[in-house]
């Protein structure tokens, strides 16, 4: 039987399409899959889209699945939630998170799937990527009960450490965001808000996810003296001016990167698949379908992708929907 799908292809920057694709006959260790929802993850994605990539993170940017290559034509996307059609018994019939582009069925390795919870909606299981970001981001940064803690950035990746860190016993939280409207998602997750001028200072430790960096910038002002900026911002191709004079050296602050790519060496005991079981366990929680804020049909995504790469959707993660394609 032949296996037809649509698939969203960057067909050069700044320009999306649909395309058919035939799929290939699964092997005994593959799976079916036909996908109910995706995300789009509006700071990486809407780079990709705009041909930001830099050449010299073209191999190391690269999805489990891309087709293509930077700056296209190319198959980018990496939150998929799908229901396996063809596949082990085991898997059959169950919704599973992929790090899947955009398509309306694929056929990957058994092992490249991981089930959802029974008690994660599959609408929030889109999540599962950011969150896992997330997750690591925390290994690095080791918050300690009673930090006084600051996330610069309500994007997607912001509002899911947010979201953890409000778990932790004893600390003080407080999403820091020059839009207004973030205070409404911070309420939800359960932490504190503030615009950037009216931030608490005095930090143990500033995670930093606004891409800016005057948001970068800021998050130094708020450390305590030995304090730490984990930064989680990607700048693709964009030049960053730090401000390293003044009373940067004498109060001994830190800057330390993070990257979902590595399993933080600090949790060296665990793998990639455990730190995805780990986030989409997380899921569970109701308060993160406030990073849910929008949703669109599959044939939408070229007319959808470049107003969310304006922002002219000012989406935190926008959810495409799969619907009648049999």
């Amino acid at each position: 039987m032949k296996r037809t799908a649509r698939a969203f292809w960057i067909g050069a920057p700044g320009h999306g399409e649909i395309r058919d694709v035939v799929l290939p006959d699964p092997a005994e260790d593959e799976v079916v899959v036909r996908s109910l929802w995706s995300g789009v993850s509006r700071g990486t994605e809407t780079l990709v889209f705009r041909g930001g990539v830099p050449e010299s993170q073209h191999a190391t940017m690269r999805g489990p699945f891309q087709e293509g290559d930077f700056p296209g034509p190319v198959k980018y996307g990496y939150l998929n939630v799908g229901v396996v059609e063809e596949g082990p018994a085991a898997l059959l019939g169950r919704t599973v998170f992929c790090l899947y582009p955009h398509q309306t069925r694929y056929v990957v390795p058994a092992s490249a799937v991981t089930p959802v919870p029974d008690s994660v909606p599959a609408g929030r299981a889109v999540l599962a990527g950011t969150v896992e970001t997330a997750v690591n981001a925390l290994w690095d940064a080791r918050p300690l009960i009673g930090d006084r803690i600051a996330v610069v950035g309500g994007g997607m990746v912001g509002c899911s450490v947010a979201a953890l860190l409000a778990r932790f016993p004893g600390v003080r939280v407080q999403l820091v965001d020059a839009d207004p409207a973030r205070a409404k998602t911070a309420e939800a997750l359960g932490v504190g808000f503030a615009l950037p001028a009216d931030a608490l200072g005095d930090c143990d430790l500033v995670v930093h996810a606004s891409a800016t960096e005057q948001g970068l910038a800021r998050a130094l002002d708020l450390l305590t003296p030995e304090g730490t900026v984990l930064e989680l911002s990607w700048y693709g191709d964009r030049k960053v001016s730090l401000p390293l004079g003044e009373a940067f050296h004498s109060r001994r602050l830190v800057i330390r990167s993070s990257q979902v790519g590595t399993v933080s060496p600090n949790r060296a005991d665990r793998s990639y698949a455990d730190r995805l079981a780990l986030a989409l366990e997380l899921l569970a929680d109701p308060a993160l379908d406030a990073l849910v804020t929008g949703e669109s049909d599959f044939e939408e995504l070229p007319d959808l992708l470049p107003r969310l790469a304006s922002g002219e959707i000012p989406a935190l993660c926008h959810r495409v929907r799969y619907t009648d394609f049999g």
